[in-house]
């Protein structure tokens, strides 16, 4: 049986990686991937903690969350093309679309 520190170990490892894609990258696309990698890091500790606890209220939360990350995927792909079409870039600094 693997130990839950490697579990928290892997899933804070997953979160940085992420939150630097988020803050270092400039496309959207890159963007929306490391938003989802930090969900998953997240759906990684849930995980662990229900196993850890034997309870299943972890797993319940991660269905929800990966239910509002499929959401969040779709309209902001949806989103990203939209505004694709009409700047033709992906450079989240030369989208000034919804300032006046």
């Amino acid at each position: 049986m693997v130990p839950l520190h490697y579990y928290l170990f892997l899933s804070a490892i997953l979160f940085a990686i992420g939150a630097a894609g988020v803050v270092i990258r400039r496309n959207l696309i890159v963007v929306l991937m490391s938003i989802e990698l930090m969900l998953n890091a997240v759906n990684l500790t849930f995980i662990a903690f229900a196993r850890a606890l034997g309870s299943m209220e972890g797993q319940v939360i991660v269905f929800f969350v990966m239910t509002v990350a499929a959401a969040e995927a779709v309209i902001g792909l949806a989103i990203i093309i939209s505004v694709f079409r009409h700047r033709q870039t992906l450079d989240p600094q030369e989208m000034l679309l919804l300032r006046w």
